[in-house]
């Protein structure tokens, strides 16, 4: 028999076969495969501890023996092999356990070793019941051991950090974990140390494993030696049941695992998905899931009563009475009493007076019920998910570049790709996936990377990127002077969210994209970011990329719905209605998902919001949007529903609820709720009968919208005492995500200013710094980056206790003042 592999490579060149002979079958691989490949092809499964096929092969544990007899070509060998590191050759002969009694008597063995010091704590370790060493020690292993002095011992366990923990008596020394930090996370924080019996993994004592990739090291642990700090003795393997889902603190669309047990989320484990995270996930992805079971966690509807003093507070009350008050504001606000003085309030149609704010938490199928509650049942275009600062410019750009275009440029082109140059993003801290993919191929292909910032991150030093210093908001400016960096086909340009915040830096983008003839693709911060943009989140477009001023799709998207017609000016966006409230124009909102504190002022949009006629949140959480609603309506988490994410490739990522709770509901059911109260039938009650109208509708095919056009703005010009801001999210920070998660909050970056070492001289700056302005002041340790550019102070936007934009209400590229404190 004859077996032939397919392993993705140009196959048509027989010439790049090679051809051998395992457990007398005939095989033929692509040059250069390893031995232990190539046996997996004929259904033969060497076991091992080291090898891992993502990670360079090092033959430490040397349980994958076999036997290379010599068959007369000069191929064989004296002595058994590791196949983990043995290349096929051309007429080799391999013998594996299952036909060589050398080979068998070689893995039995190299585990009695491995299993001489190992301790019989099975019971009561973590990976009991889906153990490699323990399911080989029953496959290959001696039914009794020979051994039976005192067994090595250490104290137990050793904090690598917070998150993970060492138990050194289980270790087999593999090096998977000690591979995986400095190959693939480049966090050599962690290494083999001594020698012979004394080998160990060790620590830098001075510093912890300080990585956004570590549980991964615990995961591809094949036994129990790292184990997580939140999981440690809570369950066991086989009490869990197991679902796969999709990760929802990010735009990469990462696959995980999810296993559960009576109800409740026990761990998060990292999925198995070549085109898109590989077998990597976060940490925040991976032990982030514990945000919906604090003492804030909404369980029943509230709305606002007037007690007897005057005040107004929140009581619990029954869905069809919560319902019945939502739809009585919202009918109040969309039909106010007439003024006869005010021509203009009378002309102005229903829908004006209300508005709809997403957020990106939401799956794609609950944004488009958003989009279609709007436009067909308030008749309104005041519809966004952009709580965080944006622009006009930008709502051009994602209606353009953006919105319908389906799968664009993917990991695997990231991969291949020449060139990758990264703008106003920064991709260890807002896209760990793409970070780890862009490292693969900066080690493995020689990807050159070329960022446009203010100086090189930790994340940038790591994928050995070209700094093309940039003060904030001269972003455009850069992108005209490129210079010997100018992009070409091969060349691919990742543009984040914050190019939003820096005028004519996005028109720039597609410009030098159309002209050079690069891939481009925008890459968002949050998981429903993509998916609100497909289906019609934004004041200026519809469902499928749709542009609200063209009739022809409008009509369009009436007629699947059903409509008579739909609001044919585009909308305020988010800054507009909180304004409009200010102004007492707008009289109710709805309001989804939506942290104040990620606006630029966070004060401000409170301040808006309790000047709204009628607020309706729709939330998991208590928040201070919640305290300030009129009704209150509780949802699903992530967990108890199911849906799909579009990633920043385009691609959609759909999932199935992990378990369900019939108290729960979806943003979709509780909307569809008050489109039936208001007596304007939504159409849908499923996530599946979203799905299906999103199908129907596709991707608008007639006249796309107009690009951005704007020119790049007049940067900032700071004055005496002052410098320009620069900031970014770090990956774990102040976020709600993180709530309720003790240990992943600890493995967070401590919070820095960071200077040039010119800039901290001129203003006398020592050990800290204050950063001010007119709004408040914020106090951080001062670190000198040589590469920074002069007269710009960086901060991080969202870390604990030092809040940029509660403290500063400030964004990057707005002048601040710095003095030594």
């Amino acid at each position: 028999m004859t077996v032939t592999a397919n392993s993705g490579q140009d196959l048509e060149k027989r010439e790049d076969l090679v051809t051998l002979t395992i457990d007398d079958v005939e095989v033929s691989v692509p040059k250069g495969t390893l031995v232990i490949r190539a046996a997996e092809l004929i259904g033969t499964e060497i076991p091992r501890f080291c090898d891992h096929p993502l990670l360079d092969p090092v033959g430490a544990c040397r349980q994958c023996m076999v036997e290379v007899p010599d068959a007369g070509n000069g191929r064989g060998f004296p002595k058994p092999q590791a196949s983990c590191t043995l290349e096929v050759a051309p007429g080799m002969v391999v013998k594996t356990q299952v036909t060589s009694p050398v080979a068998d008597k070689a893995q039995h063995g190299i585990l009695e070793f491995l299993l001489m010091n190992h301790p019989l704590d099975c019971p009561i370790c973590d990976k009991g019941g889906e153990c490699p060493l323990q399911n080989q020690a029953l496959s290959h292993g001696y039914a009794e051991t020979r051994f039976h002095d005192v067994k090595r011992t250490y104290p137990k366990p050793i904090n690598i950090s917070a998150n993970v923990l060492l138990d050194r008596e289980r270790c087999v020394l593999c090096a998977r974990c000690t591979r995986f930090s400095e190959q693939v996370a480049g966090d050599p924080f962690i290494a083999l140390i001594e020698r012979g019996a004394l080998q160990q993994v060790g620590i830098y004592e001075k510093e912890p494993l300080q990585s956004y990739f570590s549980g991964n090291t615990i995961q591809i642990c094949p036994v129990g030696a790292l184990t997580g700090s939140s999981y440690r003795f809570r369950s066991r393997p086989f009490d869990l049941v197991s679902v796969p889902s999709i990760a929802e603190h990010d735009a990469c669309g990462s696959a995980i695992r999810v296993d559960y047990r009576r109800g409740q989320v026990m761990r998060r484990l990292a999925g198995d998905d070549p085109e898109v995270n590989e077998e990597w996930v976060t940490d925040k992805d991976r032990f982030a899931f514990m945000y919906g079971r604090g003492t804030d966690r909404l369980t029943r509807p509230l709305i606002r009563d007037t007690a007897e003093d005057g005040s107004s507070v929140l009581r619990a009350a029954s869905w069809p009475e919560a319902i019945d008050v939502a739809v009585r504001g919202l009918r109040a606000a969309m039909n106010p009493p007439a003024d006869p003085d005010d021509l203009q309030a009378r002309q102005a149609s229903p829908g004006s007076r209300v508005g709809v704010l997403t957020g990106g938490r939401l799956t794609e199928e609950d944004a488009y019920a958003y989009s279609k509650f709007a436009r067909a049942i308030l008749g309104t275009n005041n519809i966004d998910f952009r709580s965080r600062p944006h622009s006009s410019e930008e709502a051009d750009f994602l209606a353009h570049a953006v919105a319908g275009t389906g799968l664009g440029v993917t990991y695997a082109q990231l991969e291949r790709a020449k060139r990758v140059l990264l703008v106003a993003f920064e991709p260890e801290e807002e896209a760990g996936a793409i970070f780890l993919r862009l490292r693969k191929a900066v080690r493995r292909c020689g990807l050159q990377v070329a960022t446009v910032a203010p100086y090189l991150s930790n994340g940038n030093h790591k994928l050995n990127a070209t700094l093309i210093a940039t003060s904030p908001g001269a972003e455009a400016e850069a992108l005209a002077d490129l210079g010997g960096l100018t992009p070409d086909a091969e060349t691919i340009i990742l543009v984040g969210e914050r190019a939003a915040l820096s005028g004519g830096t996005l028109t720039a983008v597609s410009d030098l994209a159309e002209r050079t003839g690069a891939g481009l693709a925008w890459v968002p911060r949050r998981a429903g970011d993509r998916g609100a943009i497909e289906a019609g989140c934004l004041p200026n477009l519809l469902p499928g990329g749709r542009p609200v001023l063209d009739a022809a799709a409008r009509v369009d998207v009436a007629a699947t719905w059903g409509s008579r017609s739909l609001p044919s000016e585009p909308g305020r966006d988010l800054d507009e209605m909180l304004l409009a409230a200010s102004d007492n124009e707008l009289g109710a909102l709805i309001v989804a998902g939506v942290d104040p504190g990620d606006l630029l002022d966070p004060e401000a949009a409170l301040e808006g919001l309790e000047q709204v006629g009628f607020v309706v949140s729709i939330e998991t959480r208590a928040s201070k949007v919640t305290e300030r609603a009129d009704v209150v309506l509780p949802v699903s988490l992530m967990e108890e529903r199911s849906g799909t994410f579009v990633d920043w490739e385009g691609r959609e990522r759909s999932f199935n609820a992990v378990f369900s709770k019939p108290s729960s509901m979806s943003d979709l059911r509780v909307l569809a709720a008050l489109a039936d109260g208001l007596g304007k039938p939504l159409g849908l009650r499923t996530a599946a009968q979203a799905r299906a109208e999103l199908i129907e509708l596709g991707a608008w095919t007639g006249d796309r919208a107009a690009a951005p056009s704007a020119g790049p703005a007049a940067a900032a010009v700071p004055g005496a005492g002052e410098v320009l801001l620069a900031t970014w999210r770090l990956h774990i920070d102040r976020s709600s995500a993180v709530a309720n998660e003790p240990y992943l909050l600890d493995t967070g970056k401590p919070p820095v200013a960071i200077l040039s070492p010119d800039t901290a001289e001129a203003a006398g700056i020592g050990d800290r710094v204050t950063v001010s302005n007119d709004h408040g002041s914020i106090t951080l340790p001062v670190e000198l980056a040589v590469d920074m550019v002069p007269g710009v102070v960086w901060l991080p936007t969202r870390p604990r206790g030092h809040d940029v934009a509660e403290h500063l209400a400030a964004a990057a590229g707005d002048p601040v003042r710095i003095e030594g404190a």
